[in-house]
């Protein structure tokens, strides 16, 4: 498995395969939140076949927000979540950043475990209505 810099659309195709963006992620609406911004996108691939993507940008000179990630499917649990946030955490000291923050939901336990078991803390709760739908922020000093 390889994780390279990759393209909106490569980003884009993966998302589509996932059920939680297939509904809701577009080109436009991903090309409108990076616009202007200093972005990574990044992509995990294997045999020529894209198997997850996480995308972020620039909040400040010290903080890089890890904003949408996600794997296919049939390759979850084979650590393709974990090489994808250790490269977005290298490119990111790499290129002077502080701080990653990320946001998840109680709905995604899987992405909260991953966020802790990596020294993520929890800096912010957004309580709705609905427990599963409210946002966890989470901090990483670099």
């Amino acid at each position: 498995m390889q994780v390279r810099q990759g393209t909106l659309e490569e980003a884009l195709n993966i998302a589509r395969q996932i059920k939680e963006f297939s509904q809701t992620t577009t080109r436009e609406s991903l090309k409108q939140r990076l616009e202007g911004k200093s972005s990574l996108i990044l992509v995990a691939e294997e045999n020529q076949q894209l198997l997850g993507f996480k995308m972020g940008y620039r909040l400040d000179e010290s903080i890089f927000y890890s904003w949408l990630g996600g794997v296919v499917v049939n390759a979850r649990g084979k650590g393709i979540a974990q090489a994808l946030l250790d490269e977005q955490e290298k490119w990111a000291r790499d290129h002077n950043y502080q701080n990653i923050t990320v946001k998840s939901r109680n709905q995604f336990p899987s992405m909260l475990r991953l966020l802790l078991r990596n020294d993520y803390l929890i800096d912010n709760y957004e309580k709705r209505d609905n427990p599963l739908a409210s946002r966890i922020h989470f901090i990483k000093k670099l």
